[in-house]
């Protein structure tokens, strides 16, 4: 843990516990409640925005429609 406060990358733990995955090193480091509580001070707030519906433009037309050519 006192390698995650300091800064150090979690895929380098990784590499220095000699894991093959990282899902592995994950399952190992547990985050302290005053570093969490730092995380989320530096997010701001949730706003939701509208949809927007996706519209291709006809470059991307042209290619998908020749894909089933």
């Amino acid at each position: 843990m006192e390698l995650l406060q300091a800064g150090v990358d979690r895929s380098v733990i990784a590499l220095w516990l000699g894991h093959e995955a990282m899902e592995t090193t994950l399952t190992y480091l547990r985050a302290h409640l005053q570093l969490k509580e730092s995380a989320l001070a530096k997010l701001k707030p949730y706003e939701r925005a509208e949809a927007e519906r996706f519209r291709p433009n006809d470059r991307l037309l042209e290619f998908l429609n020749a894909l089933w050519a």
